[in-house]
């Protein structure tokens, strides 16, 4: 019952943990939760993020109103791919629930966890809280973080595991003050944490996997060291963070699931059934890099007698004689176990369960259409700023075509829609395969070939090669053409082609007329399409190709210009000479040497990754 400002509940014959009352909580006018504690004057600013799943429509709202209801000082950021498919969240839960789209998600909709963390640093907050979107939360949470803020005097990190149900049986009522049951009951904050706590006592959810993790001096990072690009909500990020930060000793790093109740609504090893190489991926980074092999034993924070006791394995034995008999006392949750990976411990392979045919339906737009690129290793980071730049202009239709091994886990990992070409040149140096060289006319006939091989997919295809930097989007009006027709002057480095029988019948003869020449495929292009010395030209803009009747327009170069094009790499302010020409792309091409290319798009601004975070920028 309520007295002095505490509740004490005795159920099923022991005493549940005390919760201490801060203040006030208005969330009407003049009403306040009789669930949550009162707050004070010095309650900190906490924010709460998650990503919302691939599909909202499997998303349960009562996660969100019970973290809004612990506290007035509490707001929610929820990270989302498309703010406006999300908009009647913020219309439900007003100016505390924010949206942002602007972390790295995978082409299934998977959100990394480094590019979520790294965001968490824009908000003016007290405390951050990193949480599953499915896990519900009571008012104890607030207790214990008012505690750590209060009474910690260094940066710390609270973790804390939840409690799995499949269903919560209970709903907020109309005015947002009550859990009623659907008969309508109103159901007591005591009997809430007795369900959680015998629900505890069945289950395994001390093993870390819907962990909640809260810290202080949010400017200030986790841990040492770089996040590995872990994919949010599939394993093992979550033990590595704290082995990590455990590690680093910049935080006092301690266990709270003792004295916080929460529950994670619906089987999470569901998704692992569906999405198993996501997982499996997490645990090849996780092993790869930090410190999963050593083992750590948390401190634990308790509550006995209605104050709060940090544990730590340095304590004496009688502290520990009179802590053991307060935990038998209050039967309390069973702690966190964080159980060290051995270093020999082999990992199921990386086996990526899509291929091109298969993602072709995943990756395509509404017309069918694909943007193809085609990279191997040495070309690992300048892909990734193609890919950053594509996302940036909202173009997900992409996939990428790995010329090796290498490109290719690289590619999974980054959560990429890639396919591998098992005909792609053997041994081939990337360091050496510049313009003319015979590495760079074996691997460019790979381009023609796999243009060929989805259109006969049925799919359209713009191809472009990852040193062409896009301004905006160009596949709506790549109609309008207007330029320069000199001979073999047809790049086959940025080209759209659409998935008809002239089109194919003519990609036939190009891949045809390559396979046979010495040269790039790039001549073959225009000698098939155009006519040796360009004799099937049709004014300045076309050729039309006799065998096939295919008409092939170029492109403006004003609104598509080349690497040698009016000097426009030599110009100061590369990017405002071309938003002043309204260019769409800009190649960045007649440069000898791979490091070249690279450093004048890095030193002209036309970089988008951040390769030492291994994230968009």
């Amino acid at each position: 019952g309520l007295g002095a400002g505490l509740i004490s509940v005795w159920l099923s014959g022991f005493l549940l943990i005390a919760l201490s009352f801060y203040g006030t909580l208005l969330l009407s006018p003049s009403l306040h939760n009789p669930y949550f504690p009162r707050e004070s004057s010095t309650a900190p600013r906490i924010t709460i993020f998650t990503a919302l799943p691939s599909s909202s429509s499997s998303f349960d709202s009562q996660a969100i109103h019970s973290w809004l209801a612990l506290s007035s000082q509490v707001k929610v950021v929820l990270f989302t791919q498309h703010n406006n498919n999300n908009s009647s969240l913020t219309d439900t839960f007003g100016s505390r629930l924010l949206l942002d789209s602007t972390v790295d998600f995978t082409f299934l909709g998977t959100p990394f966890l480094h590019s979520m963390l790294a965001r968490t640093e824009a908000y003016a907050s007290d405390i951050a809280v990193l949480i599953d979107p499915h896990t519900l939360l009571l008012p104890d949470f607030i207790s214990a973080l008012n505690h750590a803020h209060h009474e910690l005097d260094r940066d710390w990190l609270l973790v804390s595991s939840s409690v799995n149900i499949p269903r919560f049986p209970f709903h907020w009522d109309q005015t947002g003050r009550f859990w009623r049951q659907y008969n309508g009951k109103r159901v007591r904050f005591g009997e809430l944490q007795k369900m959680i706590s015998l629900r505890s006592l069945q289950s395994n959810s001390s093993e870390g996997g819907n962990m909640i993790m809260a810290w202080n001096n949010v400017d200030s990072p986790l841990h040492c060291g770089v996040l590995p690009p872990f994919l949010y909500q599939r394993g093992t990020h979550n033990q590595w963070i704290v082995n990590e930060a455990l590690s680093c000793k910049r935080r006092f790093v301690f266990d709270a699931t003792s004295t916080i109740s929460s529950v994670s609504i619906g089987n999470a090893e569901k998704k692992f059934d569906s999405r198993n190489w996501e997982y499996i991926g997490n645990s090849h980074l996780g092993k790869l890099y930090g410190s999963l092999s050593k083992s750590y034993a948390l401190p634990k924070l308790l509550k006995c007698n209605k104050r709060y006791i940090l544990v730590t394995a340095s304590d004496g034995f009688r502290t520990r004689e009179k802590i053991s008999a307060c935990i038998s006392r209050s039967k309390s949750r069973s702690f966190l176990k964080l159980d060290p990976v051995k270093k020999d411990q082999a990992l199921p392979p990386l086996k990526f369960p899509y291929d091109l045919e298969s993602l072709l339906p995943l990756v395509a737009d509404k017309n069918r259409t694909v943007v193809l690129s085609v990279a191997g290793f040495s070309y690992k980071d300048m892909l990734m700023s193609w890919v950053c730049r594509a996302r940036r202009l909202a173009v997900p239709n992409f996939l990428v075509c790995a010329l090796d091994d290498e490109t290719y886990q690289f590619a999974i990992l980054q959560g990429l829609p890639v396919f591998f070409d098992p005909y792609a040149p053997k041994n081939i140096s990337f360091n050496d395969c510049h313009f003319g060289s015979k590495c760079f006319q074996r691997v460019t006939k790979v381009k023609s070939r796999t243009v060929l091989k989805i259109l006969k997919m049925g799919y359209n295809v713009l191809l472009s090669d990852v040193d062409v930097y896009w301004f905006r989007n160009p596949l709506p009006l790549l109609h309008s053409f207007v330029p320069i027709n000199r001979p073999r002057r047809l790049n086959s480095g940025f080209y759209f082609a659409r998935s008809d029988e002239p089109t194919i019948a003519a990609m036939e003869k190009v891949v045809k007329h390559a396979a046979t020449s010495g040269l790039s495929e790039q001549p073959s292009f225009y000698d098939t399409l155009c006519g040796e010395g360009g004799v099937h030209r049709v004014g300045n803009d076309r050729c039309v190709e006799p065998e096939t009747n295919l008409t092939v327009h170029f492109l403006d170069r004003d609104l598509f210009p080349n690497g040698a094009y009016r000097d426009i790499w030599l110009k100061e302010d590369v990017r405002g000479e071309c938003e002043k020409k309204h260019c769409y792309v800009l190649h960045n091409n007649w440069i000898s040497g791979r490091l070249k290319k690279l450093e004048r798009q890095m030193m002209k601004g036309l970089w988008d990754y951040d390769a030492s975070m291994r994230m968009c920028v």
